[in-house]
C-alpha cells in the first residue's frame, strides 16, 4: 500500500512538473539548467542553508589550523565550490583551489571572493570530484565537499580520490544532506519527491545513505554526527556532518 501510494504521488508530482520533463525529453533543460538556472536557484539555496548552518559550520571548521603543514602552511581544496559559501570560515593565510564539474558560477563566486580576501586563492579546476587527476596525490592537508556528496555519480570513488589527494594525516570535511530515517514521514516524502528533484537540481540524490559510504572508506579516524537542518518546504533536512582524518 505505501508503495503503491509513493508511486501514485510521484506521478501527481511528474505532471505538475511536466514542462520540465518535456524540456528533458528534447535536450534543452539540462543545457539551461546547468547555465542558468541551478546557479541561480544554488545561490539562493546557499544563502537560506547558510542562515541556518552558520553556528554548525563554525564549530566544524574550527579545527581547520590543526592540520596545517609542519611549516604552517595550510593547503585546502574544496569540491564543488559553487558559490564559495564556505570561505568565510577557512583560516587566514590558508591556500585554496577550488574545484567545480559547472564552470558557470562566476559572478556569485567572484563576489565571495572578493568579501573574504584573508584567504589566497591558488587556481579554479573545472573537475568531477571523481576525477582529479590536475590535483597531484599527497598535495594538500584538508579537503572540503558541502552539498556535493548528494549528486556526485559515484560517492564511492570521491572519497577514493579525496584519499588520494590529501597527505597523510590530512583532513576531509563535510557537510551534506542524507536520507531520513526510513520509518519516518521525512522518507516517505523524500521517495515521493526523488525522481522530480532529481531532474530540476541537477541530478541531485534525496535518499543516499553517504555515512555508509564514509564508514566504508580507507578513513584511519571519522568525526560523524546525525543533526537536522530545516528549511521549510524541502525534503533535505536530515543531514551528516564532520571530519574524517586519512
Amino acid at each position: 500500500m505505501r508503495e503503491a501510494t509513493i508511486l501514485l504521488l510521484r506521478a501527481c508530482l511528474a505532471l505538475l512538473a511536466m514542462p520540465i520533463y518535456l524540456l528533458s525529453f528534447i535536450g534543452i533543460w539540462e543545457p539551461f539548467c546547468k547555465k542558468i538556472f541551478f546557479p541561480f536557484v544554488l545561490e539562493k539555496i546557499s544563502a537560506m542553508h547558510e542562515k541556518k548552518a552558520k553556528k554548525q559550520k563554525q564549530e566544524l571548521f574550527r579545527n581547520l589550523p590543526d592540520f596545517a603543514s609542519p611549516s604552517g602552511e595550510l593547503r585546502l581544496l574544496e569540491i564543488g565550490t559553487g558559490c564559495g559559501a564556505n570561505f568565510q570560515f577557512y583560516p587566514p593565510g590558508c591556500k585554496v583551489t577550488c574545484t567545480d564539474i559547472n564552470p558557470n558560477f562566476q559572478q556569485s563566486l567572484s563576489r565571495n571572493m572578493k568579501k573574504n580576501q584573508h584567504i589566497h586563492y591558488e587556481q579554479f579546476l573545472i573537475a568531477a570530484a571523481e576525477d582529479l587527476r590536475q590535483v597531484p596525490s599527497g598535495s594538500v592537508d584538508a579537503v572540503v565537499c558541502t552539498l556535493v556528496l548528494c549528486s556526485v555519480r559515484s560517492v564511492n570513488d570521491t572519497l577514493k580520490e579525496v584519499l588520494r589527494v590529501l597527505r597523510p594525516g590530512g583532513a576531509f570535511y563535510f557537510l551534506e544532506h542524507v536520507a531520513a530515517d526510513h520509518s519516518s514521514w521525512k522518507y516517505f516524502w523524500q521517495q515521493i519527491c526523488f525522481p522530480t528533484w532529481k531532474l530540476i537540481f541537477a541530478g541531485c540524490c534525496l535518499t543516499r545513505e553517504i555515512w555508509k559510504n564514509l564508514e566504508q572508506a580507507n578513513f584511519s579516524e571519522l568525526s560523524l554526527q546525525h543533526t537536522s537542518i530545516r528549511l521549510p518546504w524541502t525534503p533535505i533536512q536530515p543531514h551528516i556532518i564532520g571530519f574524517a582524518v586519512k
